[in-house]
């Protein structure tokens, strides 16, 4: 069977959007992989015919054990290109999901075990994503939520956040709101945007952009009257961060 970069894109695909809680129907991966319905169909069908998935009569398409094979192998190459390029080569946390995506079909299996080897598999990606499978479900169970969803004031960390939206990325590091950040959540306005502290600095983020970050309650260090640093695996500094300190 020829396990071609498309087929690996589409089980990767059905793999994370099961992970953000989704259903997987073709409109889930014509959205999800920005591609046709009609690419779609015929990309399901050859994904079928090679076993590497099932698709139910409601319409739901759930890997196979060769599909989910295949999908892990590419979310974990993923995963340890991202921690590479941040903290290897410095790059920004918000850059390297897209250079993940074009070289995760390029590692060998040797390079790998080298990855693995320097970087281990325990710590989470720059975003705060894991490797495995992670639900909504999963991520409540730990005490974690959605920042749309806080309901009273309060001292929040970002630990997580949706990493395939390049623009939500950017618009967040111009903010400093990414994985380890302590915030203050001050209120829900009338349009959904909600009011929060950060560094010192009062801005308004909207609901799209809140619906997408997840926040844990910061825990405090004894005697301490604000928020501790959450402990996150603290990232390289990238190189525009090195040249803000020397500033």
């Amino acid at each position: 069977m020829n396990i071609t970069v498309s087929k690996e894109n589409y089980l990767k695909a059905i793999a994370e959007a099961e992970s953000e809680g989704e259903a997987v129907i073709p409109a889930t991966l014509s959205r999800w992989l920005q591609v046709s319905p009609p690419a779609v169909t015929a990309g399901v069908r050859r994904l079928k015919r090679d076993g590497l998935i099932r698709t139910e009569k409601e319409g739901t398409i759930t890997l196979t054990k060769a599909g989910r094979a295949i999908a892990d192998r590419l979310l974990l190459r993923h995963h340890l290109i991202e921690r590479m390029l941040t903290e290897i080569f410095g790059m920004g946390w918000h850059q390297v999901h897209d250079e993940a995506e074009r070289l995760e079909h390029a590692v060998s299996a040797d390079f790998e075990k080298k990855l693995l080897a320097v970087l281990g598999a325990e710590k989470p990606c720059p975003h705060g994503n894991r490797i495995a499978s992670d639900t909504p479900a999963d991520r409540r169970m730990r005490g974690w939520m959605p920042l749309h969803e806080v309901a009273s004031a309060g001292e929040f960390v970002v630990v997580s956040v949706f990493e395939r939206d390049r623009k939500l990325l950017e618009f967040l590091e111009t903010l400093g709101l990414r994985p380890g950040t302590c915030l203050r959540w001050n209120g829900r306005n009338y349009d959904e945007t909600v009011d929060l502290t950060v560094g010192g600095k009062r801005i308004p983020l909207g609901g799209p952009a809140a619906r997408r970050i997840w926040v844990a309650s910061a825990p405090r260090r004894s005697g301490a009257s604000g928020p501790s640093s959450h402990r996150l695996p603290k990232q390289r500094q990238s190189g525009q961060d090195q040249e803000r300190q020397k500033s």
